[in-house]
């Protein structure tokens, strides 16, 4: 009997005991007569990883559980980024796309419009010019601004020319955008005029670069550079004209070509280039489309960073369904007064954010005292009720409470996504209940174009990531240095490992660190700790990466802790740090001022500078109890206060927020030091 007819047999097997569900639901549910194969999960589909043996420990999206999805169903024809516009273009010519409120001037009024045949029109031009000063095919592109019309219409182009985009961090700073712009060979910057100067001292050490395009400038105050430079620098107006007047034919893409190359800042060492093609992009979203649905009167507004993984996909989502995207006038601080000119139905955000917001409200409902926050509760908890019974809640509740809430985002939204971080239940429930809107929490990252997998509609359990990208498959790979296994129970635990065509194709010029994280079998090792909740759903637990090994051989995940430490009311932010030459753990922590200043009046501590405060021994010994409160069995043993925040300013913190482990190290090396001696001290066993 040969192996590939019994496999074929087993799939058979799997085949006929599963049977499609009605059509008002494209979930499968499992067949009452298949006994073994008998399937209990609602959202996942459980299949064996090879077909002639193996155990059933790779899972799939219940939506499309025997082939991965590569492309839209009902677009089977867009495979590539261009594809995915020129239908943009043709479906939706006169709807609006492209807002914003900054003027020429820089003065901020009202949103003004390009529809999608005006971008397509701009697409084109900037291509052809690019292409006029001899950009050839496949070159590399860096944009060096933050969310702006002019972004997209770049990027439009390098899919329409088959050129490769580079998002330029403006947070990375010059050294970084310098190390990108050389490691990716980058031969054309469009940048703004704020960045031109330093771009242009810098030109010298980028050998690369043979055109700089200046957004938002005026061509006649644009340096001119010697020949002997070899780069011209024009203003994007003029480069629009040129193209205008010598339009060139598209040169289009083919699916497996590159797309970009997303640079992630990591938390050690140089940015590492993670390449991305059509595929991969097109892919991740088609699965995602088969949960998330957009429509053409839909209006999103683009604040995220356009250099991340996350708002890049979610405007590729946005092109499919031809919704308006208006962009942020460039100001957090100003994020809800263009929240509420926009009045956006579609919210994508970050857990900082909504913490932010959850704080907000929070604190309003209990600086308003008496009537107001028993009205609060009251309304809060009947909405509570009704949405945990699947019901919907009285209207009355929202006239009298939650409109107000609703306003703050501009009184509209229906739908709002979570990523690039946990969000924590009870906040994705506050923010359910308040805006009345569907929430989905994601999970993904830069090597799998984005979502890997992501919340079903109609799933009210919080506290997880959803079922898998129909996209793509995932498994969960045992870690038994820090006990976790799929043979745990409840629940299978493990490294939670991706397979399928979202997984990049490498990072660029770096095989080494590619082997490191995709296998043999085509399997990308994530480095996060995940388990299977009951109806296929995914949890993220915790990370492999960033564990170390105390003195001991005692295996600590320090985010982990870093994690507990912060919900202390005095910890602003927490690096653990710990090694195999010591016992125990040491703590730095960036106090919350305005807490530090408060409990020292309370406690009648007078003071100068706050911080005196730091380095008070009744003032640590508080937050050490309050940390200690919260203890498990890893905690820090010794603890240093310091008043500075982790910022990307300092080089503490990745654009992504994670702290840079080697570099706080470093920091903090003279703290760290100071504090192991004070442990061996007391203690001359602690080694």
């Amino acid at each position: 009997m040969d192996s590939s007819s019994a496999a074929r047999r087993r799939i058979n097997s799997i085949h006929s005991h599963l049977v499609t569900s009605s059509r008002s639901s494209p979930l499968i549910r499992s067949n009452p007569t298949a006994g073994e194969f008998c399937l209990d999960n609602g959202y996942s589909v459980a299949l064996p990883e090879k077909l002639s043996t193996g155990d059933w420990n790779v899972y799939r999206s219940a939506r499309s559980p025997f082939k991965l999805v590569s492309r839209f169903p009902d677009h089977p024809d867009i495979a590539t980024l261009h594809d995915n516009f020129e239908h943009a273009v043709h479906d939706f010519r006169d709807y609006k796309y492209l807002g914003t409120r900054v003027r020429v001037d820089g003065t901020v009024g009202d949103y003004k419009w390009m529809t999608y045949g005006e971008v397509g029109t701009a697409r084109t031009a900037i291509g052809s010019g690019l292409v006029h000063h001899g950009i050839t095919m496949g070159s590399t592109v860096g944009i060096y601004f933050i969310n702006r019309p002019e972004w997209l219409i770049v990027d439009h182009a390098c899919s329409a020319y088959s050129y490769v985009s580079v998002p330029l961090y403006d947070t990375l700073g010059p050294d970084a955008v310098q190390f990108i712009v050389n490691h990716a060979n980058v031969q054309a910057i469009f940048c703004v005029a704020e960045t031109l100067n330093s771009l242009i001292s810098g030109l010298s050490e980028m050998p690369s670069v043979r055109l700089v395009v200046v957004v938002g400038g005026l061509n006649e105050s644009l340096p001119s550079l010697p020949a002997s430079a070899g780069v011209k620098v024009v203003s994007y107006s003029v480069l629009l004209n040129q193209g205008r007047s010598k339009p060139q034919p598209f040169v289009p893409p083919k699916p497996d070509d590159v797309a970009t190359i997303c640079y992630t800042s990591g938390t050690t060492g140089t940015p590492k280039g993670v390449v991305l093609t059509h595929a991969n992009l097109i892919s991740n979203v088609a699965g995602s489309s088969f949960s998330v649905k957009f429509f053409s009167s839909d209006i999103y507004i683009s604040y995220l960073p356009l250099a991340h993984i996350y708002e890049r996909s979610n405007q590729i989502l946005t092109v499919y369904f031809g919704v308006a995207v208006g962009f942020y006038q460039g100001d957090n601080m100003k994020l809800l007064d263009d929240l509420a000119a926009l009045r956006p139905t579609v919210f994508s955000s970050v857990p900082r954010l909504y913490n932010r917001i959850y704080d907000g409200i929070n604190n309003a409902v209990k600086s308003s005292g008496g009537l107001k926050e028993r009205l609060f509760n009251a309304a809060y908890n009947a909405k509570k009720q009704a949405l945990l019974n699947g019901k919907n809640a009285s209207g009355i509740w929202d006239r009298l409470v939650f409109n107000k809430i609703k306003d703050k985002l501009g009184g509209r939204v229906r739908f709002m996504t979570s990523g690039a971080s946990p969000l924590s239940p009870e906040v994705m429930e506050f923010m359910k209940i308040c805006f009345g809107a569907r929430v989905l929490e994601g999970y993904g990252m830069t090597e799998t174009a984005c979502v890997i997998s992501g919340m079903d509609e109609g799933d009210n359990l919080i506290g997880h990531v959803g079922s898998p990208n129909p996209a793509c498959e995932i498994k969960l790979v045992d870690v038994p240095e820090m006990n976790y296994t799929s043979a745990d129970q409840p629940h299978p635990r493990g490294e939670i490992c991706v397979r399928g065509p979202i997984v990049f194709r490498g990072y660029y010029k770096d095989e080494v660190q590619t082997k490191e994280v995709v296998d043999e079998d085509g399997w990308l090792h994530t480095g996060d700790i995940g388990l299977w909740l009951p109806g296929g759903r995914l949890q993220i637990i915790d990370r492999k990466k960033n564990i170390f090994k105390l003195a001991q051989g005692e295996y600590i995940a320090p985010e982990k802790i870093e994690n507990v430490y912060a919900k202390c009311k005095f910890v602003g932010q927490c690096f653990i740090y710990g090694d195999s030459f010591n016992s125990s753990l040491v703590a730095v922590v960036s106090v919350d001022p305005d807490v530090l200043k408060s409990w020292a009046a309370s406690q009648g501590i007078k003071h100068g500078d706050p911080r005196e405060l730091c380095n008070n021994p009744r003032v640590k010994a508080a937050v050490v109890s309050d940390m200690d409160a919260l203890r498990g069995f890893e905690f820090a043993k010794a603890v240093t206060l310091v008043l500075e925040p982790f910022t990307l300013e300092n080089g503490l913190l990745t654009p992504t927020l994670k702290i840079k482990r080697p570099q706080a190290k470093e920091y903090f090396a003279e703290a760290i030091t100071n504090m192991y001696k004070e442990l061996a001290a007391s203690d001359p066993t602690h080694r």
